[in-house]
């Protein structure tokens, strides 16, 4: 498969995408009061958005396997992490900016950034032993929750409280779905399954899947367009 496009997958990533701007704009919905209180983070929408993120840094691990999995392709890795890492960092600046008591201080960029560095160590591990360590990685916040871990060490999930943010994808138990991926991509490497992921290259296909091939760009301009668009909504209004 080396050297081949998966439309599969990018399909795939697509259809989180869409599953992602559609939380983000019933999220909106709720922050603009057109929609009851706090119907964006309870019930259907509170399991929908954790669906939905789940799957991203579960296609993350997928993808660092399918990148980096023969062998690590340093300067490769350091430039997507370099986007990824930038990425993080403009959502924590606009979000102080924004909305300052909401500020999105460990969000879903920055959990992958932190995800697949620490991912990398788990490339050469058996699949199964990964999956065993993501199911540890997982339940490791239900059974540790301390003080110790509060304030400066908030982001690894394993502290006291659920700080005031946005977004908050702690590394604990976030780091469970990349390496899930990780395990995953190694099962479909040993089976030989990737060819599956070959969807046909047809013009709506690529259509489709051009998405799935811009994710963090989607990512970071989707929210600011939403917000635009209730923003210039209200100003017909009046």
């Amino acid at each position: 498969m080396q050297g081949q496009r998966l439309i599969g997958l990018d399909l795939i990533r697509s259809a989180a995408l869409l599953s992602m701007v559609a939380y983000h704009f019933t999220y909106d919905l709720d922050l603009f009061g057109l929609i009851p209180r706090y119907t964006s983070v309870t019930g259907f929408f509170w399991w929908h958005a954790r669906l939905t993120a789940g799957s991203f840094i579960f296609l993350a691990g997928l993808s660092l396997w399918l990148a980096h999995g023969a062998a690590i392709r340093w300067p490769a890795f350091w430039k997507r992490f370099a986007k990824i890492a930038a990425g993080a960092a403009a959502v924590s600046l606009a979000t102080y900016i924004a909305m300052p008591q909401l500020t999105v201080f460990y969000g879903i960029l920055h959990s992958i950034a932190v995800s697949s560095l620490i991912g990398l160590a788990a490339l050469r591990l058996p699949a199964l032993l990964t999956a065993l360590l993501a199911i540890m990685v997982f339940a490791l916040p239900y059974v540790v929750q301390s003080p110790l871990f509060d304030h400066w060490l908030i982001w690894t999930g394993l502290g006291s409280y659920k700080p005031a943010t946005a977004d908050f994808l702690p590394l604990f138990p976030w780091l469970a779905p990349l390496l899930a991926g990780v395990a995953a991509g190694k099962a479909i490497s040993h089976f030989g399954l990737w060819p599956w992921f070959k969807a046909p290259s047809t013009p709506l296909t690529r259509a489709l899947a051009w998405p799935g091939r811009h994710t963090l760009a989607i990512y970071l301009l989707h929210q600011p367009l939403l917000i635009g668009a209730f923003n210039l909504y209200f100003w017909a209004l009046r």
